[in-house]
């Protein structure tokens, strides 16, 4: 295994778990100025048509297949800074 991988996992790792909450935010912050409530419908909440809670379950997984794209490809990129080889 190469050293780039190897010192990636980690990093990876923890900027996973930092897009998570990130992209969370995010989600939110969208949610509010598309003018809906403050909270995302639940799959199961009663109250909401099935039209808002599949736009919503859509918006949600861009919002953090976005984030999290950009988070790898930053830490990819900084790997290869550090190390001169590109993680796989």
């Amino acid at each position: 295994m190469k050293a780039s991988t190897v010192a990636y996992k980690p990093v990876g790792t923890a900027l996973g778990a930092l897009g998570g909450v990130l992209a969370g935010m995010a989600f939110k912050q969208v949610w509010k100025r598309l003018g809906h409530d403050d909270d995302a419908p639940n799959a199961t909440d009663e109250d909401r048509s099935w039209r808002e809670i599949l736009i919503a379950a859509t918006l949600q997984g861009a919002v953090f297949a976005v984030v999290k794209a950009a988070i790898d490809r930053g830490g990819a990129v900084a790997v290869r800074r550090l190390t001169g080889t590109w993680p796989d």
